[in-house]
């Protein structure tokens, strides 16, 4: 019998995550999502992957760009966060946002991100795994958005312990 996929969702729930908007850019158009199943690799050669729901609209841009940035999100970015997660179109238009390698947005004020080419894509259950070779990236310091049991949360200010 298959477990029980609330209660899976339920404990992975209590692992805590970074947050990220994977963009992309290409003969597909511009895209984004906001995503948290995203893991790096490999150190050698530099690889990340990042899991996309197969009914999302964002698997057909990803698909086609074979490129994709996954910028991880600052504190001060829960609504470039929530504007990502929504359902339909999405607008980049008022976002301060540059190109690095591949052509994929790096969205301004985030802590890092890293400019991934598409090498491989594999079945990942209800899910597909686009695996990327890193060609670019950068990080930045501040505090991170984070998520934990279904809320956006925060770390404490190590400046004031």
């Amino acid at each position: 019998m298959p477990f029980d996929s609330p209660k899976q969702r339920k404990i992975m729930g209590r692992f805590a995550t970074g947050v990220t908007v994977v963009t992309t850019d290409g003969p597909a158009g511009l895209h984004g999502l906001t995503a948290n199943a995203v893991a790096s690799l490999s150190l050698d050669p530099p690889l990340i992957l990042v899991a996309i729901d197969k009914h999302a609209a964002s698997l057909e841009y990803l698909r086609q760009n074979r490129c994709f940035a996954v910028n991880i999100l600052a504190l001060d970015q829960e609504a470039i966060s929530r504007r990502f997660a929504t359902p339909g179109p999405k607008e980049f238009g008022d976002l301060e946002w540059a190109t690095a390698s591949t052509g994929a947005p790096i969205l301004a004020g985030g802590l890092g991100f890293v400019d991934c080419r598409v090498i491989d894509v594999l079945p990942g259950g209800d899910h597909e795994v686009f695996i990327g070779e890193i060609v670019a990236g950068e990080a930045r310091e501040g505090l991170p958005l984070l998520y934990f049991a279904g809320g956006y949360r925060r770390l404490a200010d190590p400046h004031h312990e």
